[in-house]
């Protein structure tokens, strides 16, 4: 009897020892970036929020936002990025332009085609998403992220629009 106590003991200390260690790691592991645009004549708080880091060889993350215009689409997803948000099209991006939705490496945000194809969804109140995107050091052209060029977590305006950089917000991540 006294083994079984001991022994489910441990296990209660392992497991709550590595829910803390999990829930330490997952708070302090994140990365949010803030824009402020005035669109016609309406100001939007763009704000959106990405692991600060990833494995190397790559995972899927979640990146939330908030604030956005529900009537322009925005893509998400890990792009080269050259100065400040809107200064420059973020490109190339992980994946290319996945409409088969095969990699992940993307998502498409859209209030009018929004969850008809892979890898897409609509806003949600106030100009909210939330996606999952796969990350990964390497690029499809052979660049590496941290090396060879500076990546980031991106909204870009969607191919509606996409020479707009109004919607543009950079969250910086590293790979380990």
């Amino acid at each position: 009897m006294r083994a079984v106590r001991t022994s489910a003991r441990a296990v209660l200390a392992v497991t709550a020892a590595t829910a803390l260690t999990l829930g330490l790691a997952g708070s302090a592991a994140a990365a949010t970036a803030t824009r402020t645009v005035t669109d016609g004549a309406t100001t939007y708080n763009l704000s959106v929020t990405a692991p600060d880091s990833a494995a190397a060889a790559g995972q899927v993350i979640t990146v939330t936002g908030t604030g956005f215009n529900p009537a322009q689409g925005i893509y998400v997803g890990l792009c080269v990025v050259e100065g400040a948000p809107g200064a420059a099209k973020p490109t190339p991006c992980l994946g290319g332009q996945d409409e088969s939705g095969s990699t992940g490496a993307s998502h498409w945000v859209n209030n009018t085609f929004g969850g008809l194809f892979a890898n897409s969804s609509k806003f949600t109140a106030g100009g909210a998403f939330s996606a999952q995107i796969y990350v990964k050091a390497t690029l499809d052209d052979g660049s590496v992220c941290g090396e060879d060029v500076t990546c980031a977590v991106v909204t870009r305006a969607d191919h509606l629009d996409s020479g707009d950089r109004k919607y543009d917000v950079h969250v910086p991540i590293s790979f380990q």
